[in-house]
C-alpha cells in the first residue's frame, strides 16, 4: 500500500463514505484500515520489488479511435490518434457511431501476451478507458462500453489479463479518471468545468466523478485485480477530488500507481512521456512511456517507425539511469498489432534473450555516462557486476570506467569464453577489448569489481580556446533540483527552493577571468550567487515570459587565479530569489585588450 495514501487515510475516510453513499454502496473503507499506520520504506521496497526488477513493459492504447484511425470526414486530423475526438471537435453522437464499426474479430489476447514476453517485457498495461470515455470492459454505470456499444459485444480486458498472467506477465490498467469527452461533465483539455463543444457532454465535473469515474475505478480494481493502475491527465483534479479515489486503492493490495491522479498525490512513479530524462530522477522510481511510431492510438498513415536500434538503445539508456521503459503499441480496429511494431519488438527480444541479464534487476550506473555507451550494475557479493553496454566499439579497444575499485575479471556476455584484460589505474578501470563487436547495436561486456562501486570525481576539461562547457547533466544537484527536458534540450528545473544549489567540478589549465554565460527561463527576475575560485559574485537575470522561453545571459564574471581542480556553484540568494530554469552554461575567457 502507498505511503501517501496512508498519510491521508483518516482524512479521506469521510470522503470515501460520501462517495459510497452517492453510489449506493455501503462498503466504504473500514475503520481499522483508516487507522492503519504509514507504509514503511521496507514495505514499499517489497511492494515495488517486481516492478524494479522488470524494467520493460508493453503499453497498449486501444479503443474506438482505432476506427477513424486519424481521419475524420475524409480529412487527416493532426496530432495523436486517440485524441481525434477533441482535435476534430467531433460531436458525441457522431463519435459514438464509430463504435458500430469497432469489431475486433482478429483480436488474439494470447498472441499479444506472447509477443510481450517474446520482446522481453515483464508487464502489460492497457487502456481500460481513455479520454473518449469508452470502456473496453462491461461497465455497470454506462452503455458506452465494449459489450453494449459494439458488434463485438465482449469484454476484451479479462481475456488479456488471463493471457498475460499465463505468460508470467504482470497486468496493469490505464484509466483516464478526469478527461472524458463523452459522458456529461467529464473534463476536456482546454475547457473549463462544465464546458465543451457539444451540449451532450456538458455538465458538472463533480457529478461526472460520482456517476462515472469513481464507480468505474472501483469496477476495474475489484474485477481485474490489476498489479498497476496508470492514471492520466489530472485536468480539474483538486486534492479533495483526488481523495475520492484513494480508499478504492485498497481493493487491490500491493497495487502500484503513478503520479497522474492529481491533487498533489504523488503515487509511486514519475512518468516522463516521449523523452528520457538526462539524469533520471533522484530518489524517485520512474518510467518513460514512449511510442514506437508517432502516435499512441492507431493512425493508418503514421509510418514514422523508430528503428530497432533506437528502441533498444532507449531501453539501455533508461535502465542505466534507474528507470523503466513502457513501450506502446496501438492495435487496429480489427484487433491486430501493426506488423512494424511486431517486427521491432521481436528484434528487441532477440537481443534480450542474450543480454537480458544486463537489464533485469539492475540498478543505475554508479558513475557518469561514458562516451562509448552506457553502464548498468548489479550487486554480486562480495563485489559488483557492471554491464558495459558498448554502442561504439572503440578502435583502440580501450573502455575506461571511472571507478576507484579493482577489477576481478571481464568477459563478453554473449560468449563468456571471450575474456578481456581489465586493469585499475588513476583514471579508473580500463578494459582492453579484442576482436570485433558481436552486436552492431549494443554489445555487452560484463566487468566484475571488488566491493561497492566508488565513482571517481569527474572534472570537466578546459577546451583549447580556454572555454569550459558546463553541461547540466554533469552538475551535482543538491535538494529537489532535477534535470528535465524542454524543447529537446536538458535544463535544470524544479528550482523552487532557495536552499537548493548546483555545482560543477572542472580542471582549469589556463587560469584567468571568465564570463559565466547561460540560457535562462523564468517568470520573474531572480538573484543568485556564483561561487568560484575562492570568491563570490551576485548575479541577476530578467524575466523571459515563461519557464520554456530561454534567453542567453551573461551572469557575471569569475576568476580562477591558479591552474588545477576547481568548482563552480550557483546558489540562490534568500532575498530576491524566484524560480528559474537554467541550461547551456559556459565559461568563456575574458580576453585582455591588445596593447
Amino acid at each position: 500500500m502507498n505511503t501517501v495514501r496512508h498519510v491521508h487515510r483518516v482524512r479521506v475516510a469521510k470522503a470515501g463514505l460520501a462517495v459510497a453513499l452517492i453510489l449506493g454502496m455501503a462498503d466504504a473503507l473500514p475503520a481499522a484500515e483508516a487507522a492503519a499506520g504509514a507504509e514503511t520504506r521496507e514495505e514499499r521496497d517489497a511492494r515495488l520489488a517486481w516492478w524494479r526488477e522488470a524494467k520493460f513493459g508493453m503499453f497498449i492504447h486501444w479503443g474506438v479511435y482505432a476506427v477513424p484511425a486519424g481521419t475524420y470526414r475524409d480529412k487527416q486530423v493532426g496530432g495523436i490518434g486517440e485524441w481525434i475526438m477533441l482535435r476534430a471537435r467531433i460531436p458525441v453522437a457522431e463519435y459514438k457511431a464509430f463504435a458500430g464499426q469497432f469489431n475486433p474479430v482478429r483480436y488474439d489476447p494470447e498472441a499479444w501476451a506472447a509477443l510481450a514476453r517474446e520482446a522481453g517485457m515483464k508487464y502489460v498495461v492497457i487502456t481500460s478507458k481513455h479520454h473518449d470515455g469508452f470502456a473496453l470492459f462491461d461497465s455497470a454505470v454506462t452503455d458506452w462500453d465494449m459489450v453494449d456499444a459494439t458488434p463485438y459485444g465482449k469484454d476484451v480486458i479479462a481475456p488479456l489479463a488471463e493471457a498475460a498472467r499465463r505468460h508470467g506477465l504482470k497486468f496493469g490498467l490505464y484509466y483516464s479518471q478526469a478527461q472524458d469527452w463523452t459522458h456529461p461533465g467529464g473534463a476536456k483539455s482546454g475547457h473549463k468545468d462544465g464546458a465543451g463543444w457539444d451540449d451532450a457532454h456538458k455538465g458538472r465535473f463533480d457529478d461526472y466523478l460520482a456517476a462515472i469515474a469513481v464507480p468505474q475505478a472501483r469496477e476495474i480494481l475489484s474485477r481485474y485485480q490489476p498489479d498497476i493502475l496508470w492514471w492520466d491527465t489530472p485536468h480539474l483534479m483538486t486534492k479533495e477530488r483526488a481523495e475520492l479515489f484513494l480508499p478504492l486503492l485498497d481493493l487491490r493490495p500491493g497495487l502500484i500507481t503513478n503520479n497522474r491522479l492529481g491533487g498533489g498525490y504523488g503515487g509511486d512513479s514519475e512518468t516522463p512521456e516521449q523523452h528520457i530524462p538526462a539524469t533520471g530522477y533522484k530518489d524517485r522510481d520512474w518510467e518513460t512511456c514512449m511510442t514506437i511510431n508517432g502516435t499512441w492510438g492507431y493512425k493508418s498513415y503514421d509510418h514514422n517507425w523508430k528503428s530497432t536500434e533506437t528502441l533498444l538503445r532507449n531501453l539501455v539508456d533508461i535502465v542505466s539511469k534507474g528507470g523503466n521503459y513502457l513501450l506502446n503499441v496501438g492495435p487496429t480496429a480489427e484487433g491486430e498489432i501493426p506488423l512494424p511494431s511486431v517486427e521491432r519488438l521481436r528484434e528487441v527480444g532477440a537481443w534480450m534473450r542474450i543480454n537480458g541479464e544486463a537489464i533485469y534487476g539492475t540498478t543505475a550506473s554508479p558513475c557518469r555516462r561514458p562516451a562509448w555507451g552506457r553502464i548498468t550494475a548489479k550487486a554480486a557479493p562480495p563485489g559488483t557486476t557492471l554491464y558495459l553496454h558498448v554502442f561504439d566499439w572503440p578502435q583502440d579497444g580501450a573502455l575506461l570506467v571511472p571507478l576507484a575499485n579493482h577489477a576481478v575479471n571481464s568477459f563478453l556476455l554473449a560468449d563468456r569464453s571471450r575474456t578481456f584484460a581489465a586493469t585499475s589505474g588513476d583514471r579508473g578501470i580500463t578494459v582492453r577489448l579484442t576482436g570485433d563487436a558481436p552486436d552492431p547495436i549494443c554489445s555487452v561486456v560484463a566487468l566484475r569489481i571488488t566491493g561497492t562501486p566508488e565513482a571517481l570525481v569527474y572534472r570537466l576539461p578546459q577546451a583549447a580556446d580556454g572555454s569550459v562547457a558546463l553541461p547540466v547533466a554533469e552538475a551535482q544537484l543538491h535538494g529537489g533540483l532535477r534535470v528535465e527536458e524542454k524543447g529537446g534540450k536538458p535544463n535544470i528545473g524544479f528550482w523552487t527552493d532557495a536552499g537548493d544549489w548546483a555545482e560543477w567540478q572542472m580542471d582549469i589549465q589556463t587560469p584567468g577571468r571568465f564570463d559565466v554565460v547561460a540560457e535562462v527561463g523564468g517568470l520573474r527576475p531572480t538573484r543568485f550567487t556564483i561561487e568560484a575560485g575562492g570568491g563570490n559574485v551576485t548575479a541577476q537575470t530578467e524575466a523571459t515570459g515563461s519557464y520554456d522561453s530561454f534567453r542567453a545571459a551573461t551572469l557575471g564574471q569569475v576568476e580562477f587565479p591558479q591552474a588545477g581542480p576547481h568548482a563552480l556553484i550557483i546558489r540562490p540568494e534568500r532575498e530576491g530569489w524566484q524560480p528559474l530554469n537554467l541550461r547551456d552554461l559556459t565559461l568563456r575567457p575574458v580576453r585582455k585588450p591588445e596593447p
